[in-house]
């Protein structure tokens, strides 16, 4: 484990910037809210606990072009746009965010590998920041995360006027290599100290122990067909925050844009709250917004822990806790079915 003065947490990260790309979780003035911003000299950490979208976009960004066209009489020019050949470093990602990359590597990884996302996280490091003061909207230990000791490539701890850090693969051990001049080699006793505060506060969180027993395949019938969905849905305004804040969410629209010379093809999120989500040319097989929010739910919590050894959708990030307009949320739909199902 290494050990970094508080003071010299600039110093970090003009070092680290001055390598390659990097990007840390600061608080926008124009925005009023916490994001993910490239570090520039005089850019300061927020003191926020997670930033108003995850670090999701990084790998998976909003709108990224796919494909250009370019037409030349009969001849059609075929041109990839792709440009991600640049190292980069995300500081500060807290342990529910890290634990939503094992969620999207299992769609984007797995056959037929999506290029464009592997690509980025071929590039990217992920450097996590353990949770001291887990807020009431957060219930990641629902879901087996560790506030205290987050996933990533190398994670980090700060604890009174030091800064601990700790590599876990190795790409981890070349980011500690990079700063190695900045740091010194430390036991682990204030780490241990602090987990053990942060783990007593998150246990002590309203849904942190939220029971998702028969949440799985084999009652998948039983809760697709529960009368609470009715009840549950009757207020969503199908506006698609949850998603669109959700770390772990991955659907997306693939469109094409005609220009002077040919034509743009771009992907970009999509949600299954949307009236014209799954539209084909036949119809549209979910017609209300009974059957889209329930589309949403049976997702996290029953189809992908089904198909993916009982892993859930969810990270208990609680933005979809803190965001919805109308104060529905997945722990809310748990509660409700939790009767069906026991």
């Amino acid at each position: 484990m290494r050990k970094l003065p508080i003071d010299q947490l600039s110093a970090l990260f003009q070092t680290l910037d001055e390598k390659e790309a990097l990007y840390i979780p600061a608080d926008d003035p124009a925005a009023g809210q916490a994001r993910f911003m490239r570090y520039r000299e005089g850019l300061e950490m927020t003191h926020a606990l997670n930033t108003v979208r995850s670090a999701k976009d990084f790998f998976f960004p909003q709108t990224e072009n796919l494909v250009d066209f370019k037409l030349k009489g009969k001849e059609i020019e075929i041109i990839d746009p792709r440009t991600e050949h640049e190292d980069f470093v995300i500081f500060g990602v807290r342990a529910c965010d890290a634990r939503s990359f094992t969620i999207l590597d299992k769609v984007f990884l797995a056959d037929p590998v999506d290029t464009y996302y592997q690509s980025r996280r071929e590039h990217g490091t992920i450097v996590t920041l353990a949770c001291t003061q887990p807020e009431e909207t957060c219930f990641c230990t629902a879901f087996g995360i560790d506030p205290a000791a987050p996933e990533g490539d190398a994670r980090c701890w700060i604890e009174g006027d030091s800064l601990y850090m700790e590599a876990l693969t190795e790409k981890g051990e070349k980011f500690l290599d990079s700063v190695k001049g900045l740091t010194s080699e430390c036991g682990d006793e204030a780490v241990r100290a602090q987990q053990e505060k942060t783990r007593k506060i998150a246990e002590d969180l309203p849904f942190g122990k939220l029971n998702l027993e028969g949440f799985n395949g084999e009652n998948m019938l039983k809760l697709f067909d529960s009368k609470e969905w009715a009840s549950l849905s009757q207020a969503c305004l199908g506006c698609g925050t949850c998603t669109f804040v959700c770390p772990t969410c991955q659907c997306y629209d693939i469109r094409d844009f005609k220009t002077n010379d040919g034509v743009v093809r771009f992907r970009c999120w999509d949600s299954c709250m949307y009236s014209d989500f799954t539209k084909m040319a036949s119809g549209n097989p979910r017609l209300t917004q009974l059957e889209r929010f329930r589309q949403r739910f049976m997702h996290k919590l029953v189809y992908f822990p089904a198909n993916n050894e009982g892993e859930y959708g969810c990270v208990g990030c609680g933005r979809c806790l803190a965001k919805c307009p109308i104060s529905m949320n997945i722990v809310k739909v748990a509660k409700a079915l939790a009767e069906e199902v026991r």
